[in-house]
């Protein structure tokens, strides 16, 4: 197998660093461990994963910022990320937020984050056409945002009722989920034009 590009290894290692940092003194242990558990599972097998399939350093990038994003949010359990001491809290009366829109953010960014990499994987390793690709990155994010309100429903049925409001994160709001896989659809449309017009996607080998 070929080495590992020495961007990816820097960031494979800030999201190693961020799994410690993500569950010291978090909100709520239990379900930050729910939310950080599975990224460091993952990190062995993707290490293994970039030596065997190379993807650019940008589609790499992507998925690290988000993967970063989601840890950050985890320290919170994501309904409690004092945005508002980092920047002031006239950004929830200029926005008429009444809830911590964090949440929603992190959706919107993984339907703009996950484009990049799932095109690239689709021309490059799955014989997709590039507008192939751009399909099948789309449903993908639509696809994933759906699965993950589902298992997100049947975690919160084994919790008590106080934990599985923390981890569902719905704040009261009886269309939390459909409004989460509304904001990745609409990150994902996004992207596209942004996508076919950096002409990164025209030089991905085949």
């Amino acid at each position: 197998m070929p080495p590992l590009a020495r961007a990816q290894v820097w960031m494979l290692a800030a999201v190693a660093l961020g799994v410690p940092l993500s569950a010291w003194g978090a909100l709520y242990p239990g379900n930050t461990w729910l939310q950080v558990g599975p990224v460091a599972l993952g990190l062995p097998l993707a290490w293994r994963t970039l030596r065997r399939s190379p993807i650019s350093n940008l589609s790499a990038g992507c998925m690290t910022a988000f993967v970063l994003l989601h840890l950050l949010a985890a320290r919170w359990s994501y309904s409690f990320v004092p945005y508002e001491d980092w920047l002031g809290d006239g950004i929830s009366a200029a926005l008429a937020f009444e809830r911590n829109m964090f949440d929603r953010l992190v959706h919107f960014a993984f339907g703009v984050l996950a484009m990049p990499p799932m095109i690239e994987l689709g021309v490059r390793y799955w014989s997709l056409t590039r507008r192939m690709a751009l399909a099948f990155g789309v449903m993908f994010v639509l696809a994933v945002g759906g699965l993950y309100e589902i298992f997100e429903w049947s975690l919160t049925l084994a919790l008590a009722p106080e934990d599985a409001g923390a981890y569902n994160g719905e704040q009261g709001d009886m269309f939390d989920a459909q409004k989460d896989m509304a904001l990745a659809g609409l990150g994902a449309l996004l992207a596209l034009p942004l996508v076919r017009r950096a002409g990164w996607w025209k030089g991905i080998p085949r």
